[in-house]
């Protein structure tokens, strides 16, 4: 009779716990999508935006249109990927600050992306004001380069949007507000569709009309989270803040890394790419190659959701001192990410061929597209455990040692496996991509040696460290915005007669 109520005791045990895991896995859950889902939502509208003024502009020319998507692949891409990787500081400064309780510093951190990201875009603003003389002296074609001198100007406003924007972002996605910015970023992207219909077509605006309208959407944008922050985030925003100022290096130094660390990403494909158009049949081998990026990017798009939410739990938790529930949000993070992946690689084993005629008609092109199925779908599966130990990485602040893997994975191993299977080998746009994948695995073999010899009690008290070294208390922020008033005061009497 006792060895019946033991056993019965064990296996209610056991049903409590099964209970409090499918609990605690769908608490985990809820949190990871309310950062994932907006954060998806506001990386294909942001995207749909370009390729709507690209549309608009192809209506107008040919020309017109070959020198946007030019500044687009080549300028714009290479700046927008250092403004992306330096804001990617901001949300692993404001993560770890929100989840130890510090709302007030995550104020201060953003004032001080801004500062730090504004001289990187001014640094920038020199290649787009010269875009014409650049392109010519590249060997562009003359009708391009002057074109190209027109359009890069309404870059510029654009470029100092990147940096209040992005930086915003992370800001409200580190404090699970970021739902505002998915639902701004939609709105944004109605309006622009709206408008440069208006400004193209009925008022004739032609070139102007399309990057006024991509400029005024962007910058709706950049106010609407602004206006949000002053009105609805009164622990975390207590105005602009001399403290700002003072202890900028460790700013630049984790905005530099994790500017070269997302740019080492992004040039990598952009390498590949160029590579593609020296082979045989050079057009065909970029429309396959390209289209197979693209297929790859969308599913990317929704892994970078995860990427976002992994970064934000880790650095609250971090920030918070809670380790286990720091390895349970990594583990529930990782199923379901893995997950997502095996659904897109079954997708693309099954249908790879027909994936091929939503973007060309072209029988030699989808022949190759559907040689490279089987490789497109290992990448997309790839993407899904890349993208989660990158954002836990990227949480607990290791954006230099990422950097370094980047450098090493994909420019001392993938390229020159490409272009030795691509060139020597001459397996073409196959043995690309293949270089492509022998980067990336390594990648993923030296993340999961990292994330596995992390010491997480450890980063727990170094975070705790560092984030009370750069703390001002709100008292010492307060007497000392009342001291300059003070001395503005007197400064006022004095100048009086």
């Amino acid at each position: 009779m006792d060895e019946n109520l033991e056993l019965r005791l064990i296996a209610e045990r056991e049903e409590e716990e099964k209970s409090d895991l499918k609990r605690r896995v769908w608490v985990e859950t809820k949190k990871i999508w309310s950062i994932a889902f907006p954060t998806m939502l506001t990386r294909v509208t942001s995207y749909g935006m370009i390729v709507v003024t690209q549309s608009f502009l192809g209506h107008i020319g040919e020309v017109q249109l070959a020198t946007f998507a030019l500044i687009q692949s080549i300028y714009v891409r290479f700046i927008n990927g250092i403004l992306i990787g330096m804001s990617s500081a901001t949300e692993t400064l404001c993560g770890q600050a929100f989840g130890a309780g510090q709302y007030h510093m995550m104020g201060i951190y953003l004032q001080r992306s801004w500062i730090v990201d504004g001289l990187t875009a001014t640094v920038s603003v020199p290649l787009l004001v010269f875009a014409s003389p650049i392109f010519k002296l590249l060997g562009q074609e003359e009708e391009i380069a002057e074109a190209a001198g027109n359009i890069s100007l309404w870059f510029i406003p654009m470029l100092y949007q990147m940096v209040f924007q992005l930086t915003m972002q992370m800001f409200l996605q580190a404090q699970l507000k970021n739902f505002v910015v998915g639902w701004l970023s939609a709105f944004s992207f109605a309006l622009h569709l709206l408008l440069s219909w208006i400004l193209v077509y009925k008022l004739n605006w032609g070139v102007a009309g399309a990057m006024g309208s991509l400029n005024i959407c962007c910058w709706i944008m950049v106010v609407g989270e602004f206006v949000f922050i002053l009105g609805w985030c009164p622990n975390t925003w207590k105005g602009f803040s001399k403290a700002a100022l003072y202890d900028l290096w460790p700013t630049i130094k984790l905005s530099m890394a994790s500017g070269l660390m997302i740019c080492l990403e992004l040039w990598y494909y952009a390498v590949l790419v160029l590579l593609a158009g020296y082979m045989k049949n050079a057009t065909i081998a970029i429309d396959a190659f390209s289209i197979c990026l693209n297929v790859n990017a969308c599913e990317f798009m929704i892994c970078l959701g995860l990427t976002g939410a992994a970064i934000v739990r880790v650095a609250n938790e971090l920030g918070r001192g809670n380790a286990k529930a720091l390895k349970f949000a990594i583990k529930t993070i990782m199923s379901e990410s893995i997950c997502i992946g095996m659904l897109f690689f079954v997708l693309c084993l099954g249908c790879g061929r027909q994936i091929s005629y939503l973007f060309t008609s072209d029988e030699q092109v989808a022949q190759v597209i559907s040689s490279l199925s089987d490789l497109l779908a290992i990448s997309v599966l790839f993407n899904s455990i890349q993208a989660v130990l990158s954002g836990v990485a990227i949480g607990t602040g290791f954006q230099s040692t990422i950097a370094i893997v980047n450098l090493g994975c994909f420019y001392i191993v993938g390229v020159p496996v490409g272009v030795v299977l691509g060139y020597v080998l001459n397996l073409q746009v196959t043995g690309l991509w293949i270089g492509l994948l022998s980067g990336v695995a390594l990648q993923i073999i030296i993340l999961v040696f990292i994330v596995w010899r992390i010491d997480w009690d450890e980063q727990v008290e170094n975070t705790s460290q560092r984030l009370n070294h750069w703390l001002l208390e709100e008292e010492e922020e307060e007497e000392e915005e009342e001291e300059e008033e003070e001395e503005e005061e007197e400064n006022q009497i004095q100048s009086l007669p």
